[in-house]
């Protein structure tokens, strides 16, 4: 059986505040790559509940924050669908991250 790692790295000051984040992932040939944040969750099927680690720099800037979300909302329901293949809650999703976009102004790339 093969096994591979995925590693974060988050430095933080002296209030425990990320600074910097850093990830890596050797099958990918990706070595300390930075990143402002992570959104990172994990089913407990033992607990049947997920697990969080939800870390962002405290320079991460609010327009980008916005378009994480968006982007991470857009993937989730993406991931649902492949998981599920329940349409009406795909789409439903979907209009949500539209709705989401819109009201943060955030712009979408066409079409």
């Amino acid at each position: 059986m093969k096994k591979t790692q995925i590693t974060f790295d988050v430095k933080l000051d002296e209030n425990k505040i990320p600074e910097k984040i850093s990830w890596s992932a050797t099958d990918s040939g990706v070595y300390e790559k930075d990143s402002k944040a992570i959104l990172l969750s994990v089913w407990n099927h033992e607990s049947q509940e997920t697990l969080k680690i939800d870390l962002w720099t405290k320079d991460m800037p609010l327009d980008q924050m916005n378009v994480f979300f968006h982007q991470t909302l857009v993937s989730m329901s993406d991931t649902f669908f492949r998981a599920t293949q329940n349409e009406k809650m795909t789409d439903s999703f979907k209009q949500f991250c539209d709705y989401f976009a819109k009201n943060l102004k955030i712009k979408l790339p066409p079409n």
